[in-house]
């Protein structure tokens, strides 16, 4: 099977910005809350725009996660994982995952 790098030529070419994307279940709503506290700052320095951060998200068709949903825009991808790779996310990472269960994911948009 061969693999296209496609999109991220793309990406790159058309410097389309990224998007983190979360979907989750809240198993701890207090660990959850010291999470959103300590998140805040891991954005200083990352330009970047929390476009949504929801916790009662309507499931329209498939099987979620959950109904929490957090979407936050980048400049590009490299943007993305430098904020997500930073230290100081990294350092909190752990309560995201006490807290919830869900993925993220990292997508390219549709700019221009």
């Amino acid at each position: 099977m061969v693999q296209s790098n496609l999109p991220s030529a793309v990406a790159t070419l058309c410097n389309m910005s990224a998007y983190i994307v979360v979907n989750a279940k809240i198993t701890d709503p207090e660990s959850l809350d010291d999470y959103r506290a300590a998140a805040r700052s891991t954005f200083d320095g990352h330009p970047s725009t929390i476009l949504v951060a929801n916790n009662e998200a309507i499931t329209v068709e498939g099987e979620p996660h959950g109904s929490r949903v957090v979407i936050i825009r980048f400049p590009d991808r490299a943007a993305a994982m430098a904020w997500y790779e930073s230290a100081a996310y990294q350092a909190i990472i752990d309560l995201r995952h006490s807290s919830t269960e869900g993925s993220m994911l990292l997508v390219d948009g549709l700019d221009g």
